[in-house]
Parts: structure tokens; C-alpha cells; sequence
């Protein structure tokens, strides 16, 4: 164990030492350690979804109304 806390290495001892022991009993009473492959660094993210919520679906913004239509709202207005 590599640490600059020497005294939290100290304090932590006697837990390493039971674990020590615990390890040392089970490979005593025919337990084996098996070496595993580690998992993958970057795990692939879960699958999206296909299904739509109607509720989620995004409001389209209209398109602006156009230089002819504010022209005639213009008179329109000016009319009244």
C-alpha cells in the first residue's frame, strides 16, 4: 500500500489484517480465487427507444409572415 497518509495507512491496518485472514481461511477450507476479465472501460450505452410520446412531440415554431402579408395587414389596419 502507497500512501503519503502514513497514519490513515496505520489506522486501516487492522481491517486489511482480518481481511488478510478471512482470505487465508476460505483458501484453507478448498476455496479457489478465480482471475476474471475486467469489464470494458466504456460501456456501450442502453438502447434508445423507438417509442414516441405524443405528448413530448415539439411544437413548430410558424414561419414568419412575409413582406406581401404585412403589407396587407398594414392596410388592413389602416382601413379600420
Amino acid at each position: 500500500m502507497i500512501s503519503n497518509h502514513l497514519g490513515m495507512v496505520e489506522a486501516l491496518r487492522p481491517a486489511s489484517n482480518e481481511l488478510a485472514a478471512a482470505v487465508e481461511q476460505f483458501l484453507a477450507a478448498g476455496g479457489t480465487v478465480a482471475q476474471l476479465p475486467s469489464p470494458p472501460s466504456n460501456p456501450v450505452p442502453p438502447k434508445r427507444s423507438a417509442k414516441i410520446d405524443p405528448e413530448t412531440i415539439l411544437k413548430r415554431r410558424k414561419p414568419p409572415i412575409s413582406r406581401a402579408e404585412r403589407n396587407e395587414l398594414r392596410k388592413l389596419a389602416e382601413a379600420l
